[in-house]
This record gives structure tokens, C-alpha cells and sequence, in this order.
């Protein structure tokens, strides 16, 4: 199943703050950490996405998916964010860094 990222506003303008190849080896780190916890994998694949700051999206693909999906993302959004925010200044606040949207089943 592909599920797109798609970076909410103050997501972007963090994201922006990073090269397209570590925003994949952020993702990719995270996605594998979590995977410990819940019954799914989550492949982050670089083609397809070559363009994530501009396109504002990253897509992944997930299968044996055996947990509550939303929840997976979920806590996906609020453990990027740690690196995220590291090269955001003081007074950027970054609340939800990405809505996850199903693209095919």
C-alpha cells in the first residue's frame, strides 16, 4: 500500500531546512525504530522521491500491516519532529509535521 506524507505548512518550512537525502534517512531511521514497536513495515524508497521539498511530499510504502495504521503515522509525525527541530530556531514552533493520506490500496 502507498501512503503519501504530505508536509503541513510549518512541516515544509522545516523540511526545507534539509536535503532530500536526509529527509530520507530520517524517515527511513524513524520508520525502522518504530517497526519494533508496531506490526508493519514501511519501506522509504528514494525513487519517487527525488523532489520531496518541492513537491512537499514523501511517499512510502507499507505492507504486513498488522497495527492501527493512523497510529503508526502518528507517532511517525511527533518522533521526526526531534530532528526536525533541531535546525529550526527557538521561536519556529512545529506542531503537526505531516497528514498521512492513503494513495492505493
Amino acid at each position: 500500500m502507498k501512503i503519501n506524507l504530505n508536509f503541513t505548512n510549518k512541516g515544509q518550512a522545516a523540511i526545507g531546512k534539509f536535503n532530500n537525502e536526509e529527509l530520507l534517512e530520517i524517515f527511513g531511521r524513524y520508520s525502522n525504530t518504530l517497526m519494533k514497536k508496531y506490526s508493519i513495515e514501511v519501506t522509504v524508497p528514494a525513487e519517487g522521491n527525488e523532489a520531496i521539498i518541492e513537491k512537499g511530499v514523501l511517499s512510502v510504502y507499507v505492507d504486513k500491516i498488522e497495527c492501527d495504521v493512523e497510529t503508526f503515522f502518528k507517532e511517525l509525525g511527533r518522533d521526526v519532529k526531534v530532528p526536525l527541530k533541531k535546525r529550526l530556531t527557538p521561536e519556529d514552533k512545529l506542531d503537526n509535521v505531516f497528514k498521512a493520506e492513503t494513495i492505493e490500496a
